[in-house]
């Protein structure tokens, strides 16, 4: 009986189909696994996602930290915009007040009257006295005839003279004229003093002139003009000569004598 008895459990199906809950026991179990399965997924996208909102966060903010610092800057490049604009412009005003604390040496003087240095009728050489009450003068001196330099460079100096002469006619205000020969040399001269060792050297920076030969006129006019460049030193004196110096013009016009400093 016992053996038929197992014979017949293993024979009949449904035994065997009362065996399978055991194997449904286990199946189960399966929707729990995938439950959790998909449970700690979520977790793990939630978790991305906050880790994602928290680096674009992150970012964000120094983004913003970044354009703050650029706009600082061009903030404080606008606002020391003007600042270096004034402090641009400072060296010129220095520049313009130095120029003002020291003018470029000029002279310029116009002859002086009445010329009684002359004498009427002398034809020799003989120097020209000038007015320095009515000429300019800018860090140059006058003294007896002359210019005296005091700052040395290279300087352009210049002259002229002119002469007149009434053959038939009074002047005005003086006597009749000396009569002339027929040809009179007209000569101008302009000479330079170095003093060296206590003494001074003259010496003819230039020459200048024409032999005229006076109209019938009643008045005839004759005039000279030169101009060089030169170096000169402090201390060194210009000072111009001319021939028949009785026949210069009287007009400040006519007449100057003067220099100026073109570089060192």
């Amino acid at each position: 009986m016992a053996a038929n008895d197992n014979y017949g459990y293993l024979r009949d199906p449904s035994e065997m189909e009362n065996g399978q809950p055991r194997l449904h026991s286990a199946k189960s179990s399966e929707p729990s696994c995938r439950s959790f399965i998909f449970g700690t997924l979520i977790v793990m996208g939630l978790l991305q996602v906050a880790s994602s909102v928290a680096i674009l966060l992150h970012l964000t903010g120094y983004i913003h930290e970044v354009d703050f610092t650029v706009q600082r800057k061009s903030l404080e490049a606008v606002q020391t915009g003007p600042i270096l604009a004034r402090a641009l412009r400072e060296p010129r005003k220095k520049q313009r007040i130095k120029y003002i604390k020291s003018p470029t040496p000029m002279a310029h003087l116009p002859i002086r009257t009445p010329i009684d240095y002359a004498q009427k009728g002398e034809i020799q050489v003989k120097m020209i006295h000038w007015n320095d009450a009515q000429g300019n003068l800018e860090r140059f001196r006058y003294h007896n005839g002359r210019i005296l330099v005091q700052v040395g460079g290279l300087y352009y100096i210049y002259a002229k003279t002119c002469f007149r002469y009434y053959a038939n006619a009074y002047e005005p205000g003086a006597r009749p004229s000396h009569q002339l020969e027929d040809n009179t040399q007209l000569i101008q001269y302009i000479y330079h003093e170095k003093h060296t060792q206590n003494t001074i050297t003259p010496t003819v920076l230039m020459k200048s002139g024409s032999t005229q030969q006076w109209g019938t006129t009643d008045y005839n006019m004759y005039c000279e003009q030169q101009g060089g460049i030169f170096a000169l030193k402090e201390g060194d004196g210009l000072l111009v000569k001319v021939s028949n110096p009785w026949m210069l013009d009287p007009d400040a016009e006519g007449s100057y004598f003067g220099a100026f400093k073109i570089s060192k």
